[in-house]
């Protein structure tokens, strides 16, 4: 499998939402960003604050969610990045808190950002690195529970599921999405966390 090129966080640009539900992604791509000691600067053309670590470039898209695609979009006909050379890093209403999945392709599960990045694509064989956040339990409630700041009894597992991800993240960055996925899951073995 191809290893990724673009590693993209969605969230929400500006303070109000920095705390949000909805930001997880962003959340991830900070860390890995503080990790690498890349720093992520506004960059008008690919609409986002991006940066570059060797040939891996990580983005926040600054469109707001429902418009993440053009960020993307820009990012990789730009630099000739390929579908299946994407991870998206988003939150994931139909996991719990701390859960995390790894996938190739699918659906949007209703995500908006999701939506508009296949839109603009054209295909939906990019990775996800879906974060769980839970469900309010109403679908009616799903735009102001995305828009609060986890409770207290959510944050911990969630950080703890961003921990993870960072740990899982040299077999992430290779492509090895298997190996990643047993790291992710308790199940590797001790080579494989090295």
């Amino acid at each position: 499998m191809a290893a990724p090129r673009l590693i993209v966080g969605l969230g929400n640009p500006g303070g109000e939402y920095a705390g949000t539900r909805h930001n997880l992604g962003f959340w991830f791509v900070d860390r890995l960003a503080a990790d690498l000691k890349v720093t992520l600067t506004p960059q008008g053309k690919f609409h986002g604050r991006a940066g570059r670590h060797g040939g891996l470039w990580l983005l926040e898209p600054e469109t707001f969610m429902n418009r993440s695609g053009r960020a993307v979009v820009s990012l990789a006909l730009f630099y000739k990045i390929l579908p299946d050379e994407i991870l998206i890093v988003h939150d994931d209403l139909d996991l719990p808190p701390g859960g995390i999945r790894v996938k190739q392709g699918g659906g949007s599960g209703g995500h908006n950002g999701l939506k508009d990045i296949v839109a603009h694509l054209g295909v939906p064989d990019f990775w996800r690195l879906r974060l769980g956040i839970g469900h309010p339990g109403d679908r009616d409630e799903v735009l102001n529970y995305v828009l609060k700041a986890p409770r207290r009894e959510e944050q911990d597992p969630i950080d703890q599921a961003i921990d993870r991800c960072l740990l899982a993240w040299p077999k992430l960055a290779t492509g090895d999405y298997a190996a990643a996925q047993r790291v992710l899951h308790g199940k590797a073995s001790a080579d494989e966390k090295r």
